[in-house]
């Protein structure tokens, strides 16, 4: 059977190549909204991380309906760390939608998700947006994307797709460079052109291959999929299995059946070959499942997901100001959070230590595991973290380290210290091409030369600089990579942060806080621009006499403090540091927070 009235597809590209608002117009051009709805703007970006980065994290399901054909659109990230929820929902589409930068042009995750969609054997429509740009590149683009095709082992049929040149922001597209277009109506014919409508056994036994895990308060866990075989119905029985044979197949029952809408579920009684169905009611349903009728059970095999790369010690918080802000402090609660989110974060991996308050989380990069800690900080948790670490492996004797595919654009002034600084990461450059007087370079890099370099990359090219990985393929180690050229300035004694002790501590190095800040022995107040660590005595008071001096008692002037964020208090992160993170303060502290025993601990291993 042929579902003619039904097409599948995802749209995959590098971060902040415009699929969101590419979306919103789809929707808004096929009358998702009523005529005098007010249409919020990144409608997709549903969670308040996304809104607030402007990044998508979570892939989203939609649909609209264009000349009686419904189209199911997932909406994906386009980050590199979120590569493992663009891998898994490919499964459920029949085509994909490249979108690429009028002047960017194909960057490392547009290599990355396109491979993913060349494997799957997926029809590519290749869709240029951002004409509108000043400094877009309309006819080289398209020849960019060419080569990428080629260079993956793309297949006759996938070179033939057709390029579209688009306005995300306006809602235009044509087939042509020269010309804008007035509405999206050629990328929708191209999709219904070019994209395989569904197939398969309309009347076969039921086979639903999950690819997804929502969750909801009222019914819980909801299984999101894309029925393969025959039909599902509400209140039918199925089988639970996995082709990996992980876990013993059982029953369980279809409570509710929903198709996706333009902006929520709707409920239906059935579904067939095709449709992209959520299903609750079944709450030990796993990313990867396959729900089958009982009298026949028939796993379906899932992609394989790449390992993660990245490693962090998530611990309970031990400082003097523990639990004083947190709702859930305890060990306990802590692995229970992180169960919960392996059950839909099919990338993260969590493994016990030796201690029963530490685990070992690994994720696809730093990114990926600093928004599940500023996600868990909002819901209440507190906890510390560690310094990022590399996964290296063991092969054939000998030692690999994961590597990066980077690529920098900048300013042509700015390159003299980009390439230094490389050098001094193990980098080796691949290509490099000019575009103006903007240079776009390609290295290949250790995850590990990249801990700690976005910051300083911001400041060497004052903010010009733009810069992005994706995980390229596990090499033999580097050696060792330069560690962090400046020192922490550690907090003397516990007490409460006072002008007087500030003023004399801003002499050595950048402040974190500001007077009437709680410090305690062993937290880091600042940054020293000597590689070693510098105690200060930020609770100072000034000794008061009963003189009076002449211009002694003027206002001591502060330089205003360096606030960092979540991001860059982990990228700041020696190793013998670590992150307090709680609802309401970040705060880097040594692991050993005594100043006498760390010195004496430091004195031995210097020995």
């Amino acid at each position: 059977m042929i579902r003619d009235d039904l097409r599948n597809i995802a749209i995959v590209a590098h971060v902040d190549h415009g699929k969101t608002t590419l979306v919103d117009q789809m929707l808004k051009q096929t009358g998702a909204y009523r005529e005098n709805q007010v249409a919020q703007e990144r409608v997709m970006d549903s969670n308040a991380l996304e809104r607030e980065r402007g990044i998508t994290i979570l892939s989203k399901n939609t649909a609209v309906t264009f000349k009686n054909t419904k189209i199911n659109i997932i909406d994906t990230p386009g980050h590199a760390d979120f590569g493992g929820e663009v891998e898994r929902v490919l499964k459920m589409v029949d085509g994909v939608i490249l979108l690429v930068d009028s002047a960017e042009g194909p960057m490392p995750q547009t290599r990355f998700v396109t491979q993913k969609a060349l494997e799957l054997g997926l029809k590519i429509i290749v869709v240029v947006n951002k004409i509108d740009r000043p400094d877009a590149r309309l006819s080289e683009v398209p020849d960019e994307v060419l080569e990428l095709l080629l260079d993956l082992d793309a297949s006759e049929e996938q070179l033939e797709g057709p390029v579209l040149f688009c306005s995300g922001r306006d809602g235009t597209c044509s087939d042509s460079p020269s010309k804008k277009g007035k509405d999206l109506t050629p990328l929708f014919d191209a999709i219904l052109k070019n994209i395989k409508p569904p197939q398969g056994d309309e009347n076969g036994k039921t086979q639903v291959l999950i690819s997804s895990i929502d969750y909801n308060d009222y019914v819980g866990r909801i299984a999101i999929g894309k029925v393969e075989r025959g039909k599902i119905k509400q209140g039918q029985e199925v089988t639970v299995c996995d082709y990996t044979n992980s876990k013993e197949p059982y029953r369980g029952k279809v409570v509710n059946l929903y198709e996706i809408g333009a902006f929520d579920k709707i409920p239906i009684g059935e579904a067939k070959v095709g449709d992209i169905v959520c299903i609750s009611g079944i709450q030990k349903a796993t990313i990867g499942d396959t729900f089958c009728e009982s009298s026949e059970v028939d796993p379906l095999p899932f992609v394989q997901i790449g390992e993660p790369t990245v490693e962090m010690t998530f611990a309970v918080n031990d400082s003097p100001f523990a639990g004083r802000e947190g709702k859930f402090v305890t060990s306990r609660q802590i692995r229970q959070r992180l169960d919960k989110e392996l059950l839909k974060d099919v990338s993260l991996k969590v493994f016990e230590t030796d201690s029963s308050e530490k685990f070992n989380v690994c994720g696809r990069g730093e990114m990926h595991l600093s928004i599940l800690i500023e996600t868990m900080r909002r819901e209440g948790f507190e906890l510390s973290v560690s310094t990022p670490r590399a996964l290296f492996r063991q092969i054939d004797g000998q030692k690999f380290e994961p590597f990066e595919r980077l690529s920098i654009d900048v300013p042509e002034k700015f390159l003299g210290s980009v390439m230094e600084k490389m050098g001094l990461r193990k980098a080796e450059m691949l290509e490099m091409s000019s575009h103006g007087d903007r240079v776009r370079i390609e290295f290949l890099i250790p995850s590990r030369g990249l801990f700690g370099y976005r910051n300083e990359f911001l400041t060497d090219t004052k903010g010009e600089g733009i810069m992005s990985s994706v995980f390229d393929s596990y090499q033999p180690f580097k050696g060792d990579v330069p560690k962090r050229p400046t020192g922490s300035l550690v907090s003397f004694e516990t007490g409460e942060a006072v002008t007087y002790g500030l003023y004399n501590a801003q002499e050595r190095g950048t402040l974190f806080i500001s007077p009437g800040t709680p410090v305690y022995e062993g937290m880091v107040v600042g940054c020293s621009p000597r590689q070693e660590d510098l105690v200060v005595n930020v609770c100072k008071k000034k000794h008061v006499t009963n003189m009076r001096a002449s211009g002694s008692d003027d206002a001591l002037r502060l330089i205003p403090p360096s606030k960092l964020s979540l991001e860059a208090a982990l990228e700041f992160l020696a190793q013998d540091e670590l992150l307090e993170v709680t609802p309401k303060s970040l705060r880097i502290r040594k692991a050993i927070l005594s100043n006498q025993m760390r010195a004496k601990t430091n004195a031995k291993n210097k020995g």
